[in-house]
Order: C-alpha cells, then sequence, then structure tokens
C-alpha cells in the first residue's frame, strides 16, 4: 500500500511541508500548483527536494478548463497543457490532474471531449508522460466519475487515465460500486477526503470542510471496497482543503493523514480478505472491558486535598506502591491512583500542568495487542524504567502528552494491585456511597485537536464516534463529540474549547494544555449514594432553584420527584430511551470536577443540562490568590 498527500492539505511553506510529509511515513507527495509557484526555486530544485526527503512525486495538480473549449480557447489550453508537461518533466513526475471544466463558455459533448483528450494523450506520450481526468462535483457538463470514466474510455489512449476522488463521487451520492467495472490499469491515482455531513454549495463544502478518512461522516470505507474489487495497487493519495488544517501543524496534521490511510486499508483488508491491497500487518481493533483506573500527578499539599475530597464521595485508601509515592483509592470497580513522586513523567507532568489526571488505564482483551496495533498506526509508546515490585505495563502517548495505559486478564497485569501495591487499612472511615465504576472521561481539548483524537482513538480501539453536540456555556460554544463501545464499559467525552472565557477554555488555558476535566461514576441509586455523600460531608454544587420549576413543567415530573431533585442538586433529563440524573461536585482547582450519575436506560450525557451546571461551576471559580482546591 502506497501513501501520498498533496500538499494544499497543509500548512506552512513547501520545504516544511515536505519534512512533516516525510516524517510522517508517506511514500509520495502531489504537488499543488501553487505551492509550487509560490516557491523561491526552480522545478529542479523541488523535485530534487522532495527525492532528498525520500519522496516520490506522485501527482501535479491542477489543469484547470481544458476539455470542450470552443476556439481560440481550445488551441490556448493545449498551449498551456504543453507548459505544464515541461513543468511535469523539471519536477520528475509523469502524472498530472486534469478536472472537469468549470468554464462558463466550456461545450459539452461526451466525444468533442474524448478528441480533446485523445489528443492531449498524442502530446503527452510524445514525453512519456500521463493524464489522469477528474470529474469535479460542480464541474460545468462532467460531475460524475461514471461521465468522466466514459470519456476516458471513448478517448482511447494509453497516456489518458481517471483519477478517482471519493469526496466527489461521495458528496453527490454516486453508486460507488460502478467503480468496480473499471479497469485497474486506467485508474491513475485515488484521491481520498471524507467530510461532515452539511447541507450546503458543493464546491464550498469541498473547499473548506474536507477531513481525514474517518474523521466525517462520508462513505469512504464503501468507496474504497469498490476500489480494491477492481484491482487497483497504486497510491492512495488525501487531498483535504480545510480551514481548520490550514492553520494548524503540519507535522501533527501529516501524523493524522498517514494514520487515517493505515486505518482505512486495516478496513478494507477485514472486510475484503482476498484484495490484493497491502497493509501494514496489525492486531484488529482492540475490545475495551472497561477504565480501570486513572491516576492523578500531584505533590504531597494537593495530593492530602484531593485525598480528602475523594474521602467525602466514599473512596477508601486502600494500597501504597511498594516502592513508589503512590497511593490507590477505591470504590466498587473504581480506581483512582494519586502519585507524589519527585521524579519521573508524572513529576514533570506535575511541573508542567499542576495537579492533574495525566493517565488513563483502560482494560483490554489484550495489552500488548493494543499497543502493536497503535504503533502501527502511528501512536508514540510510551515507555519508562521499570523499578523492584513494578510490571511493564504497555503503554502510548495519549491526550495532551498523557500516558494511555492497558491491562489484561491474560497476563501477570491482571494482579498489578497486589504486585506493586501493599494493602492498607483506612483510617478515615468513608461511608461507602454505591459508586459502582466509571461511566465516562471527559477530556478537554482544543477545538482543532478533537479531530486529531477522534481518529486516534476510533482507529486503535473497537469503538464507534457519535455525532457531535454544542454544548452551551455562557461566555460561547463548546464541541463536544464522544467515542464509546457497544457495550459502554468505554465512554470518551471529548470537548472542545474556541475561547478561554469558556470553562472549558479556562481549564485549558489554567493547565497548560489538554487533559482529562472531569470523571463521571455510576450508581445504581442516586438518592441513596446523595444520602451516604451527606453523611460523609460532600457538598454538592448548587444548581439554581429556577432549573427545577423549569424540569417539573417540561417534563410533567411528579411534584415530589421534582423536590427530591431539587434538595439533592440533582440535574435531570429523559430521552427516548429513559431517564439520566446527574449530581456534581464544586470545581477542584481551576476547573476539574467530578460527576455522579444513575442511567435508566438512557444512552446520552445529559447535554441540555451542560448550560445551567456550567452556569453554577462559573461561581466557584477561585478569585485570584486563593489557595488550590478550594
Amino acid at each position: 500500500m502506497k501513501t501520498s498527500i498533496a500538499t494544499v492539505s497543509l500548512s506552512g511553506e513547501l520545504p516544511e511541508k515536505l519534512d512533516a510529509i516525510a516524517r510522517a511515513g508517506f511514500d509520495g507527495v502531489e504537488i499543488f500548483e501553487n505551492d509550487f509557484l509560490a516557491f523561491d526555486g526552480s522545478a529542479r530544485e523541488v523535485g530534487a527536494m522532495v527525492r532528498d526527503h525520500g519522496l516520490e512525486i506522485t501527482l501535479f495538480q491542477p489543469f484547470r478548463d481544458f476539455e470542450g473549449m470552443p476556439e481560440p480557447q481550445r488551441s490556448r489550453a493545449f498551449d498551456r497543457a504543453e507548459r505544464k508537461f515541461d513543468v511535469m518533466q523539471d519536477l520528475g513526475t509523469d502524472l498530472v490532474l486534469v478536472c472537469s471544466n468549470v468554464s462558463p463558455i466550456a461545450l459539452g459533448g461526451l466525444d468533442r471531449a474524448a478528441a480533446d483528450f485523445h489528443e492531449l494523450g498524442e502530446r503527452a506520450a510524445k514525453r512519456g508522460l500521463r493524464v489522469g481526468y477528474e470529474a469535479l462535483a460542480w464541474g460545468r457538463h462532467i460531475n460524475d466519475h461514471r461521465d468522466a470514466w466514459e470519456i476516458v474510455r471513448r478517448a482511447d489512449h494509453a497516456s489518458i487515465g481517471l483519477i478517482l476522488d471519493s469526496f466527489h463521487t461521495l458528496a453527490r451520492k454516486i453508486d460507488v460500486n460502478s467503480i468496480r467495472s473499471i479497469p485497474k490499469e486506467k485508474i491513475f491515482i485515488i484521491q481520498l477526503a471524507d467530510a461532515p455531513l452539511i447541507d450546503m454549495d458543493l464546491l464550498y463544502w469541498s473547499r473548506h470542510y474536507r477531513n481525514m478518512p474517518g474523521e466525517g461522516d462520508l462513505a469512504v470505507l464503501d468507496f474504497m471496497r469498490s476500489v480494491a474489487a477492481t484491482g487497483y495497487d497504486g497510491y492512495l493519495s488525501l487531498e483535504i482543503f480545510n480551514d481548520q488544517f490550514r492553520g494548524g501543524s503540519p507535522r501533527s496534521i501529516a501524523i493524522d493523514g498517514h494514520r487515517s490511510l493505515i486505518y482505512l486499508g486495516d478496513q478494507v483488508k477485514r472486510s475484503e480478505p482476498d484484495t490484493i491491497m497491502k497493509v501494514p500487518p496489525m492486531p484488529a481493533p482492540i475490545e475495551v472491558e472497561g477504565v480501570e483506573f486513572v491516576e492523578f500527578a500531584a505533590n504531597e499539599e494537593e495530593a492530602a486535598e484531593l485525598a480528602s475530597l475523594l474521602h467525602t464521595l466514599g473512596f477508601r485508601k486502600t494500597g501504597t506502591h511498594k516502592t513508589k509515592q503512590v497511593v490507590r483509592y477505591s470504590q466498587g470497580g473504581i480506581n483512582l491512583v494519586i502519585n507524589t513522586e519527585r521524579e519521573g513523567f508524572a513529576h514533570s507532568s506535575y511541573a508542567v500542568h499542576g495537579t492533574s489526571a495525566y493517565a488513563l488505564g483502560l482494560k483490554v482483551a489484550d495489552a500488548c495487542a493494543t499497543v502493536a496495533r497503535a504503533r502501527a498506526l502511528g501512536a508514540q509508546p510510551f515507555e519508562q524504567a521499570v523499578g523492584p515490585s513494578e510490571l511493564g505495563m504497555p503503554a502510548i502517548r495519549g491526550v495532551g502528552g498523557g500516558v494511555l495505559y492497558f491491562v489484561d486478564d491474560k497476563s501477570e497485569l491482571k494482579n498489578i494491585w497486589t504486585i506493586e501495591f501493599d494493602p492498607v487499612a483506612d483510617d478515615a472511615a468513608a461511608q461507602n456511597a454505591g459508586l459502582r465504576q466509571f461511566d465516562h472521561v471527559a477530556q478537554t481539548m482544543n477545538f482543532d485537536e478533537m479531530l486529531t483524537w477522534l481518529l486516534f482513538y476510533t482507529s486503535i480501539l473497537k469503538t464507534r464516534k457519535t455525532p457531535m453536540v454544542d454544548i452551551i456555556d455562557p461566555a460561547g460554544i463548546v464541541r463536544s463529540q464522544v467515542v464509546e463501545n457497544e457495550t459502554g464499559s468505554l465512554r470518551i467525552t471529548m470537548n472542545g474549547a474556541e475561547n478561554r472565557r469558556t470553562l472549558a477554555g479556562h481549564f485549558l488555558a489554567e493547565k497548560f494544555g489538554s487533559s482529562i476535566q472531569h470523571l463521571a461514576f455510576r450508581t445504581d441509586d442516586i438518592f441513596e449514594t446523595v444520602a451516604a455523600l451527606k453523611a460523609n460531608g460532600f457538598v454538592p454544587l448548587q444548581i439554581s432553584q429556577n432549573y427545577y420549576d423549569d424540569i417539573e413543567a417540561r417534563f410533567g415530573l411528579d411534584p415530589e420527584l421534582a423536590d427530591r431533585l431539587k434538595a439533592a442538586n440533582i440535574l435531570y433529563d429523559r430521552d427516548d430511551n429513559g431517564e439520566y440524573f446527574q449530581l456534581y461536585s464544586p470545581n477542584y482547582g481551576e476547573g476539574f470536577f467530578f460527576e455522579i450519575v444513575e442511567r435508566r436506560a438512557y444512552k446520552g450525557y445529559g447535554a441540555p443540562n451542560a448550560i445551567f451546571r456550567i452556569a453554577a461551576q462559573k461561581r466557584y471559580i477561585r478569585p485570584q490568590g486563593m489557595p488550590k482546591g478550594h
């Protein structure tokens, strides 16, 4: 499987783009004409620079408004083509992309277009070059790959072939099965792009909202299955026009792009085992059995404050690490770890971010296989020295430079709590609050990071994404999207902040980067939990009393239930499946908090309640100078 990406997909100057593309692991690059024209160097110098990076120029593009032109524009189009051929030969590439004509003076007719391409093929052949024809979704006469293929077929020239772009086909809802009958030798290159489903002008949609395969909503996998059925084994190339990407890090966007192609190839290979597509070997997407632990980095003073809060939530100290300053707190199937080491990665994380939930431990079917798949998909492995009485826990770097650990039941990792920790009796006897397991983990990040982490989780783990929703903060909008598995044993909510005035943006600014902002625990009876929490001295987030008058009327609640919700500061929501109850802690530090939920067949995350929760939390953001933890 050979991978390529168009230079237009990345921000930066041409040398910076090429460096990012090579480092990400691509085999080739499409040179977008504007990137070449803006570079202060000759075509020969560009070609040499590309080859010095170990890359091949897969395509020079685009050549516009060629076929079906009246005279004198037709003759000028051929003259322009000859100039492009000169550039191609100096660059060292043999393929140019001709996109279907959008000129208002272009003439229709398949035979007219085919005749133009036959003549162009004759000229290209004299130079050892090839021409690929692509149907733009907004082309004046040709906007369907089936018509483009008919023109190529009628042109009947070895130097004329077809270029298929997933966006142009899928945006117009063209049957992808029509690709299966195209001879593979006539497909010169495959361009790939995904996009969110938005009802808008096709040209504007394409120019601003494309993203990597797997990041959007288009049926790119179905498109690729049809391509694979032809026996095509050439380059898979990304052509992504996206305003967000143009302002992002070229290196991170290139890594995302390469990951998306490898993931797509793996999906095709698993669904079409007989395909000749060569994909790097890797384990199948990994089943997640649940969240095993969350680890906090802290200093001694703040660890004591956090431990005090955990006690009010019903957690007990259940273990101390045999060789490190690490303490385990547990309740039900929930494990929270506080690390106060003064060296190592946890200490470095604390030095940068302050007290934070820097590591997430997932229980999976096979920990080593998870890391093997992650590495095949370009994830960065995480390793540190293993001391006495410690297990080497497979891990990769996660959101915000944190760590994602993996444990399983098929190795000694299943005994990690007894091997690495000494059991302790907790003197601060808190009442068990009935918290059974993690319901979800909420990670806050800059909005422009969300697609990266969405692809990261869905490509490595056996998960699915839910539609994006808007979380209303009094100071702006926060975009939220969930990655979850079929059983609900893993739920990760990703919240993308666009300004620092929102609660999420404030958290990012104060923590100097993306991190876990809140943990949600599940109970079977939230009212029993509330009683236990009260006995432990827990003080919940105070919700506006006006909220309860509204939900009583909106949902037609029994007044007695509404009064119980109000008295306990519990938020309520309902969907077609069932009911949802939410209770929040006040902020810890600069916006971290805990949530307790009861699900009664409810599928969502209480998004309608977010504005009321956020308004209440903002009242708790400490004034300047108040000690952390208050």
